[in-house]
């Protein structure tokens, strides 16, 4: 009986690397893409291999951003574009999406 332990507890220590590899780093939130804002961190980046995190230039080619200040018209054009939050000084910033005056906008 005490093999049999022994090798029902192999075969279970042996399977239990192969439950956790499809463990992520995060809960999700992931676009079509396979990419998602970082919200601490402030950056854009991709999971899943393919695509490329959208820059200012990408989100400026959906018309997302106006063109006599370089900010985005809104938040929800920010978040279309994969760009928010936007922190000052980054491009598409502007002081209209951050209510808190705090840097950040679109929080």
């Amino acid at each position: 009986m005490s093999r049999y332990l022994l090798v029902v507890a192999a075969v279970i220590a042996a399977s239990l690397p192969s439950f956790s590899s499809g463990a992520s780093a995060h809960g999700g939130g992931l676009n079509s893409e396979g990419c998602h804002n970082n919200r601490k961190t402030g950056d854009y980046h991709c999971h899943r291999g393919g695509g490329s995190a959208r820059s200012a230039s990408k989100a400026r080619s959906f018309g997302a951003v106006s063109s006599l200040s370089g900010a985005f018209r809104n938040c929800s054009a920010a978040r279309v574009a994969g760009a928010a939050p936007v922190r000052e000084g980054d491009p598409g910033y502007g002081r209209h999406l951050d209510r808190d005056g705090d840097g950040v906008g679109c929080e």
